[in-house]
């Protein structure tokens, strides 16, 4: 394993941070030729904000010019009060050459001398309501295609040139056949509330009502009241 440069070399990770936030804006600004924004989720993980035409090639940069070869997740994020409405498509990616003794070495390289971890990226782009379609990134990594059918069925966005070697296309995943609507936009309407009225309040204080009254049963083996001997007041005696 190759051993770290002196005390004095190791940079600030505030300073590290800094320019690695400055080599993303770069990086994939030249890759896309669009203008990008980085910022952190809340574990620290760098996000990039790109534009929907620019989300295949900076899929590409992630992949190709920062060696995240492997597709951890893609989901969408109904957002029907942003500007403009839509769905936040996001993408986590991670480099698998990031662990062990090739990982060290790279992060060396890189003056990152802390603690190690794997290397991760979420890339996110706005689909505007007004046209659900995002390009497929099947081509890149073919195991997105589970997740891109899945989005596809819970929240209505359409992944144009989708092709996961079956030859049937964009489809449902998980929903029975027939079923209709997308049940994680915000808008989807519960069935079991339309089909049946909920016993008790929906919520605390939205209803005056009393839920209905559970039957009381006696704790196993205590027997009924009317078993046994009986009082001859009780019996009428």
């Amino acid at each position: 394993m190759a051993e770290p440069p002196a005390e004095g070399d190791v940079l600030d990770p505030a300073q590290r941070r800094e320019a690695d936030e400055a080599a993303f804006v770069v990086g994939f600004s030249e890759a896309t030729e669009a203008e990008v924004t980085v910022g952190r989720d809340g574990a620290g993980t760098p996000v990039i904000d790109v534009p929907a035409s620019a989300w295949v090639a900076a899929a590409r940069h992630a992949r190709d010019g920062l060696r995240m070869d492997f597709i951890d997740w893609l989901s969408a994020v109904d957002q029907p009060d942003g500007d403009p409405a839509g769905l936040d498509v996001v993408l986590h990616v991670v480099a698998t050459s990031s662990a062990g003794v090739e990982g060290d070495r790279d992060r060396y390289q890189r003056r990152d001398f802390g603690p190690p971890s794997v290397r991760r990226l979420m890339l996110r782009t706005r689909v505007p309501e007004s046209a659900l379609v995002l390009p497929s990134l099947t081509t890149l990594w073919p195991g997105v295609a589970w997740h891109e059918r899945e989005t596809f069925e819970m929240f209505g966005l359409e992944f144009s040139d989708f092709e996961d070697g079956s030859g049937h296309g964009l489809r449902p995943l998980l929903l029975p056949d027939g079923f209709e609507g997308t049940p994680l936009r915000k808008s989807f309407v519960l069935a079991a509330r339309a089909a049946k009225a909920w016993p008790g309040a929906k919520d605390p204080g939205d209803s005056s009502g009393k839920a209905p009254s559970r039957r009381k049963i006696q704790p196993p083996g205590v027997p009924d009241p009317s078993w046994g001997p009986r009082s001859p007041e009780a019996s009428g005696e």
